[in-house]
């Protein structure tokens, strides 16, 4: 009964709502102090506006050469670096721009929206390259290499081989201890940036008897003799460059381990949930761009006396295709937030990343067919965002494995 008299005692204390009047009761946060996963820094928009318009009046008028040609021109290199754009969460006094992580996707997502291509090389630079050295580096390597890697340096994250993608552990690249020096031999695959690069962050074995545990992370240098064996020919993101690396006897110091011996692989997982939000980031950017170039054509182009885009099939489509880019952009958000906050988005990332590629592949697939033959052509971007966006199911994490990823957290959940 004291019970019972105690839950009546404090119902007399709750003011009941006066739904006439609709004023209902509020908590102690205001409704307006709750921020929308599209609410931004004034450094944050600062940040966003400058990237579309470097993207716009830099990078637009060479995606096209770019592409064709299967090389990154100079001037846009250039031009990240002069930006801040490839050093966005490096210390300013290191010569960075010293901004949010949430800062960098946004720089990601608007380059994508011009070429993808751009896009990932920066997304590499900041997301993987840059972020391991500021984690785990010392401070001699922070100076050394930020300062470069933020003002014109390429750098590239080297832990792909031919037997070894998504089963990342079973790399067969060896590092031998030889006094004060490590010497590495074996090769790598598919590393982005790698043709530009002047940095590179190679994951090697130091102790095969160990398996995985004897990974660990060398920062080598290209004058070190680092060779490049081979750049892929692609089908998509041409201008980003992809190439297989071999390192024969090539000596690093040992002072350019990056953290702990045999913790390589610790670092290699924990960096790919961040990169993996950074290609969420450049698939929506893809989306959006496809759409955007789609959607004007539509509205002018008429068909039976009246605008493509007026026929309600075509207009049911467009509407499902928005929604869609919205859902993957936050989901991608809501994982950046997640990450800058401290806390886990393992799981998050997996998820923006599988749909922002899934979604990025209709988006540009929808606007081949809405504009019609003319999307076919070489002579529309369209064309372009269709082949780039492949390659989001398939680096930094395949499909399967981001489905994997998120199937095995659930389970934890509930079982």
């Amino acid at each position: 009964m004291s019970a019972v008299r105690n839950v009546s005692r404090i119902a007399r204390c709750i003011q009941p709502a006066r739904f006439g009047a609709r004023t209902f009761a509020t908590s102690s946060i205001r409704r307006s102090a709750i921020p929308s996963l599209h609410t931004l820094t004034d450094d944050e928009l600062m940040m966003r506006e400058a990237v579309a318009r470097f993207a716009n009046e830099v990078v637009k008028p060479k995606v096209h050469e770019m592409d064709e040609k299967e090389m990154m021109d100079k001037t846009v290199i250039k031009g990240l670096f002069e930006q801040g754009f490839m050093g966005v969460e490096t210390d300013t006094e290191l010569g960075g721009a010293g901004a949010s992580f949430m800062s960098a996707i946004l720089v990601v997502e608007e380059l994508a929206k011009i070429d993808p291509s751009v896009s990932v090389a920066c997304d590499v630079q900041n997301t993987l390259v840059n972020t391991l050295i500021r984690e785990y580096g010392t401070t001699a390597q922070k100076e050394k290499y930020l300062t470069r890697l933020a003002t014109d340096t390429v750098g590239c994250f080297c832990l792909s081989e031919a037997g070894s993608g998504s089963d990342a552990f079973a790399l067969q690249t060896r590092a031998e201890k030889k006094g004060d020096k490590y010497i590495i031999n074996g090769g790598k695959m598919w590393i982005t940036n790698s043709y530009e690069a002047d940095i590179f962050l190679v994951f090697a074995n130091v102790d095969p008897s160990k398996g995985y545990k004897g990974i660990t992370c060398f920062i080598v240098e290209k004058d070190m003799g680092v060779q490049i064996a081979k750049k892929e020919i692609k089908l998509g993101i041409k201008s980003s460059s992809t190439c297989a690396l071999s390192f024969d006897d090539l000596e690093v110091p040992a002072e350019n381990i990056l953290g702990e011996v045999g913790k390589g692989y610790k670092y290699a997982i924990e960096i790919l949930n961040e990169g993996r939000v950074g290609i969420a980031a450049q698939m929506i950017g893809l989306a959006q761009g496809a759409f955007d170039e789609a959607l004007p054509y539509i509205h002018q182009r008429k068909q039976f006396g009246q605008a493509i885009a007026d026929f309600q099939g075509v207009q049911h489509q467009v509407a499902q295709i928005a929604t869609e880019i919205e859902a993957a952009r936050l989901l991608t958000y809501n994982a950046a937030r997640l990450k800058e906050s401290g806390q886990n988005f393992v799981k998050e990332a997996a998820m923006a990343k599988l749909y922002a590629s899934q979604v990025a592949e209709k988006t540009a697939s929808k606007a081949i067919e809405w504009v019609g033959g003319v999307g076919f052509t070489r002579e529309f971007p369209l064309e372009k965002f269709y082949r780039d966006a492949k390659i989001g199911a398939i680096y930094e994490g395949t499909s399967n494995i981001q489905l994997q990823t998120i199937a095995k957290l659930l389970k934890k959940d509930y079982v």
